[in-house]
């Protein structure tokens, strides 16, 4: 595997059990029959060096996942991190290179490309989102559970490279009450009664709210976070009100990258935003080969 680039902030890697799993299944995909055409085209002993370069601005990220990929074609290539995770570059930039047996260079481009083409666009957006928030601010930005399946681990740790923080990682892992389980419990109090009942006292309840009477229900029944639902700023900023600091408040839903600084403005503690992960366009990021 290639040498990481030393980050100058604290980002909680991805665990390498994480990396080879969802590495593995991708090249499969790709290479489960060969690869026809290098098989064809190029020679055993061929040698190549290739640069991973951006052609266009981004926040680099996924510099484990690109050596990983080319280590699991062929432990014998070398790859070298050129920019850490987390560094805005520009144009024209090499990330990363890889060196070694051409024909397994060729094999691992695309799919290595696929990881980390979406891992900087995530990471950049994010960094956005980050940058949009107004000076001072208490307002964190966060992820949500719309991510592409299988890829979570990567996706989340591309939001945390550019500055954002990560909501519960699954089902499993926090109490969050969403408009379904109150339909089907029948009402705010009804469901917070019965998920303090039955959650460990470690666990916080958060619940989510449409509307400023909810909210009230919400903080009667004791929430410890509450998720104010594709509300307008004015009225998030009345809820901030009413809350007074009793619970966290989550702003959710149509949360674009122009509503941020309103919306942090307004007082709540977490902007979650589905589109850090869910819509995307990837990095326009190209492998230059040299042989």
């Amino acid at each position: 595997m290639g040498t990481r680039a030393k980050s100058t902030f604290s980002v909680l890697p991805i665990a390498d059990v994480v990396l080879d799993r969802a590495i593995d299944v991708a090249l499969n995909e790709d290479l489960f029959a060969g690869d026809v055409t290098t098989e064809a085209c190029i020679s055993r002993d061929a040698v190549a060096v290739a640069h991973a370069v951006a052609r266009a601005p981004l926040v680099a990220c996924g510099s484990a996942v690109f050596s990983r990929v080319f280590s699991r074609v062929d432990a014998s290539l070398k790859v070298r991190v050129e920019v850490e995770d987390g560094a805005s570059v520009k144009a024209g930039k090499s990330l990363w290179s890889v060196q070694g047996s051409a024909r397994s260079i060729l094999m691992g481009e695309r799919v290595a490309l696929n990881f980390v083409q979406r891992m900087c666009a995530i990471a950049t957006t994010t960094r956005a989102y980050v940058e949009a928030l107004p000076r001072g601010s208490k307002a964190r930005i966060c992820d949500t559970r719309k991510t592409t399946p299988g890829l979570r681990a990567f996706e989340r740790y591309a939001v945390r490279v550019g500055g954002g923080v990560n909501h519960r990682d699954n089902l499993g892992a926090a109490v969050l009450i969403k408009d379904n389980h109150i339909a089907a419990c029948g009402g705010v109090a009804e469901a917070i009664g019965r998920a303090r009942a039955y959650a460990p006292h470690t666990s916080r309840i958060e619940c989510e709210v449409d509307s400023l009477d909810q909210l009230d229900e919400a903080l009667a029944a004791g929430a410890d976070i509450i998720l104010l639902d594709n509300m307008s700023a004015k009225t998030v900023k009345l809820a901030v009100a009413r809350t007074a600091g009793r619970a966290i408040l989550e702003a959710s839903g149509g949360v674009t990258l122009a509503r941020v600084r309103e919306l942090a403005d307004a007082g709540v503690e977490v902007l979650s935003i589905g589109a850090l992960t869910h819509t995307v366009a990837s990095a326009d990021i190209g492998l230059d080969f040299k042989s």
